[in-house]
């Protein structure tokens, strides 16, 4: 995010803003977000089963695959060719959903799973932007 310093004077005197000691912040967004932008997608979650740990239908999901899984990160996996996105628990063999309404999933020896990468961020958004319109 680039800042353009410019002066303008509107013509008006009295008290001075209290914004005018506001200062912008030095921030950018993909630094802050994405820490291996050649091993990070994005991934948009549907459903409610990710609520108890902050991810709510429609967020947007960073996912890292650069980063070392850990028991209980919330993962984005394909499973049996679907992907999910869930929290794993590494030694029970479970995706674990984060809503009481939904059952663990037994990872068995027989089903297709891979772990596509770590959701290191979420997004919500609260207004509908012409860039994430719903298929």
């Amino acid at each position: 995010m680039n800042v353009i310093p410019i002066s303008v004077s509107a013509g008006i005197t009295g008290f001075e803003s209290p914004a005018s000691e506001y200062r912008q912040l030095s921030l950018d967004l993909d630094e802050l977000l994405v820490e291996h932008p050649s091993a990070t997608f994005l991934g948009r979650a549907r459903g409610d089963s990710m609520q108890g740990v902050g991810i709510f239908d429609g967020n947007i999901l960073i996912v890292d695959r650069n980063v070392s899984l850990k028991n209980m990160d919330v993962i984005v996996a394909n499973l049996n060719g679907e992907f999910v996105f869930k929290l794993i628990d590494i030694k029970h063999r479970l995706l674990l959903s984060a809503n009481s309404n939904h059952t663990p999933v037994l990872v068995q020896e027989c089903d297709t799973f891979t772990v596509e990468g770590v959701v290191i961020r979420s997004i919500r958004c609260h207004r509908a932007s012409h860039l994430l319109e719903q298929e």
